[in-house]
């Protein structure tokens, strides 16, 4: 009997220990198991700082780049005389520049929108061949700079797409720039667009530099580049595919990206649903994507009175300086409180307002115009917002169209036209 209790004793402490250890090598896991997960968040936080702190340094870089030629020449320019030729060449580098950088503000914007998902869609039928041919028109000066041979070849039995025609023109403008940019003088660069199964596939094939295996799963991700050191060759915010991916995913579709390697070419395919197309039968529901691109005879703005409000001194001096070389008489303000009292003794055809200015906005000082006199004046706002939800603010408000600064200048002087003769036809003058 005790040998019995003896045994039992000893295998309830068996038991015990058992327990012990088994609860102890639990414990040991779940620690082990919190230990990886802590380095595994403070490896992908470190990593996210990283890839911040290279794309933050990269912006800085790109800003700064085209800035250098604005400044320097800006400063050239007002130091002393050049003769024609060198005056032009400055400007025109000047312009290029200004552009360049418009261009990567517009593409950080973008992909904050996208990210957002503030993007929605505006679908139109385009005639494809037309369309095409008019966004390889417009990147040809790029591919001629660095004599590459840029060909497109479309299937004739395509006759017109449903898409958003301003983004599916970023899209392929993206691809077609991103091509020549890694393409070396004397190579080819290719647009094909056919059926393919249930799809239309637009393939944009390049002779370039190719992908490295390791980076192409990372091709479409933001922020990413191949080279991000400062011994780079090519620049560029590593944006721009990125965008191109979220773009072709709004319309249903779906984008990849094919190279054998280093020195290997590049080929990238963009797969659009077939309910997005339709054959030569369909009807013309929406005006030609491309009409905006039309070069059109300036307007004259003679006789027009238009008061500019504009807080930013160089900016009001521009704008009146565009508006008089098209003939307008120009009443320029410096603010809504100004804007105001010139209205109690003048009637202009058109304001064009600034939003972001001191005291009162441009959004207080409209709905102040509309509710307190009753006036229907053409108004544009003319502002540094340049959300789309910016955009609808200001038409709430009571601006008749929004305009997004850097202006263009041609595109303010046709607006202003469209505006006056669209009040004149409904007022009867």
């Amino acid at each position: 009997m005790m040998l019995f209790k003896l045994r039992f004793y000893f295998a309830r402490g068996l038991f015990k220990k058992n327990l012990e250890v088994q609860q102890q090598a639990a414990q040991l896991i779940a620690k082990t198991a919190e230990i990886i997960r802590a380095q595994a968040a403070r490896q992908q936080a470190e990593n996210a700082n990283r890839l911040k702190d290279e794309f933050l340094a990269i912006v800085s870089h790109e800003l700064r780049t085209p800035l250098n030629s604005i400044l320097g020449w800006s400063q050239l320019l007002l130091d002393r005389e050049f003769d024609p030729a060198t005056t032009r060449r400055a400007l025109e580098t000047i312009n290029r520049n200004a552009q360049a950088q418009a261009q990567l503000i517009e593409d950080i914007l973008d992909v904050s929108r996208l990210m957002r998902g503030k993007v929605e869609l505006s679908i139109h039928p385009i005639d494809l061949a037309s369309f095409l041919d008019a966004t390889v028109e417009s990147v040809r000066p790029q591919a001629d700079a660095k004599s590459i041979q840029l060909s497109m070849h479309l299937d004739p039995t395509i006759g017109k797409i449903e898409a958003d025609p301003v983004r599916l023109r970023q899209i392929i403008w993206n691809l077609l720039t991103n091509s020549i940019k890694f393409t070396p003088e004397g190579g080819q660069v290719e647009l094909q667009v056919m059926p393919a199964n249930s799809r239309i596939e637009l393939q944009i094939r390049d002779t370039g530099i190719g992908i490295d295996p390791t980076f192409l799963p990372h091709i479409f991700d933001h922020f990413r580049q191949a080279d991000s050191s400062s011994t780079r060759a090519h620049g560029g915010l590593g944006l721009g595919l990125a965008i191109v991916r979220q773009l072709v995913e709004l319309h249903n579709g779906k984008i990849e990206a094919h190279s054998q390697g280093c020195n290997q070419g590049t080929t990238f395919r963009v797969h659009l649903p077939i309910s997005n197309w339709h054959p030569e039968t369909i009807a013309d529901s929406a005006p030609n994507v491309m009409a905006a691109t039309t070069v059109e005879e300036i307007p004259s703005l003679e006789q027009l009175q238009i008061l500019v409000v504009e807080d930013h001194t160089d900016n009001r001096e521009m704008v009146q300086k565009v508006l008089e070389e098209a003939g307008a008489i120009v009443i320029a303000m410096c603010s809504a409180e100004a804007e105001i009292a010139a209205l109690e003794h003048t009637q202009p055809d058109v304001i064009v307002s600034d939003i972001a200015m001191p005291g009162e906005d441009g959004y207080d000082s409209i709905r102040h115009i509309r509710a307190s006199r009753g006036r229907d004046i053409p108004a544009i706002a003319l502002t540094a917002y340049a959300r789309p939800e910016d955009q609808r603010q200001a038409l709430n408000a009571g601006f008749h169209k929004h305009l997004s600064k850097p202006i263009n200048a041609q595109e303010l002087v046709r607006i202003i036209a469209q505006l006056v003769e669209r009040s004149n036809g409904c007022s009867g003058k």
